[in-house]
């Protein structure tokens, strides 16, 4: 995809490096990272007051699947997978939120973050991660071929609460052709701190989701002839967690829109 921004051409692929990714995004580009950056781990992000941090840190312990901590940065902005960058302004694009209310979307969240040594920043794996191992299997990931966000869906199983945190847990969805299935299983369990193997396949009403086609979050799905909907813990559950828990202040990456790390994906990989 080429985008133009601030009067310059910009072409990001799967080729590109991480650290152009970020620099375009810096410069003001908005767009999903899915498909981008190939071998190189993609994160969520949920940055909160410092009385906030030990309980979301407990709610990300006792609910690993959707809350797989790659990171926590007290105080600075600076993550350690990714050395000279800045989750102030790397990102494409982000949330910030009062009181459990979604108040903006911005590009920048430097106003909006205020001074670092106040605020605790958490970076949660993310299943854009394992897609890459996906591919090289063979097995499709229709969102990535249509150049669109991965659907993400509020479900009604509840995650474990935390002192003020509580949530429902928030899952992806991905069309799996249905011989496909098992090894799509067994390649996404390989990756655990990126939410690992699927919470559910082929039965969204076990889900409590009864509308494929409308998803909470990100793009519509694609689903051809054959697939069967397969469902992965997904890092916007912290998300939901804001809006049920109303911590005073929180900023998140907008969902599909993630920091892209130097980590290798392969860091992640356990064998």
């Amino acid at each position: 995809m080429s985008t133009v921004v601030n009067g310059l051409t910009t072409a990001l692929s799967a080729s590109s490096p991480p650290e152009q990714a970020r620099q375009a995004f810096r410069s003001g580009l908005v767009r999903p990272t899915a498909g981008l950056s190939q071998g190189y781990a993609q994160a969520n992000l949920i940055t909160l007051p410092r009385a906030d941090a030990a309980d979301f840190q407990e709610f990300a312990r006792l609910n690993p699947k959707p809350c797989p901590l790659l990171d926590v940065l007290d105080g600075t902005t600076e993550p350690a997978i990714a050395p000279g960058a800045d989750l102030r302004v790397d990102l494409p694009l982000y949330r910030v939120w009062r009181d459990g209310e979604l108040v903006d979307e911005v590009s920048d969240a430097t106003d909006a973050w205020g001074d670092p040594a106040a605020l605790v920043s958490f970076v949660i794996g993310c299943s854009f991660t394992f897609e890459w191992a996906l591919l090289d299997e063979g097995i499709p990931v229709r969102h990535i071929t249509a150049d669109r966000n991965v659907p993400m869906y509020r479900t009604n199983v509840s995650c474990v609460g935390a002192g003020a945190f509580s949530s429902p847990l928030v899952v992806s969805m991905r069309g799996i052709p249905a011989e496909m299935v098992d090894a799509a299983v067994e390649v996404s369990g390989r990756y655990p701190l990126v939410h690992g193997a699927p919470v559910q396949v082929g039965d969204p009403e076990k889900l409590g989701i009864t509308d494929l086609q409308h998803p909470d979050y990100g793009d519509a799905p694609i689903l051809e002839a054959g697939d069967v909907p397969v469902f992965w813990a997904c890092g916007v559950t912290p998300q939901a967690a804001v809006v049920a828990s109303r911590p005073r202040f929180a900023i998140t990456h907008a969902p599909g829109h993630m920091f892209i790390s130097d980590v290798p994906n392969d860091r992640y990989l356990v064998v």
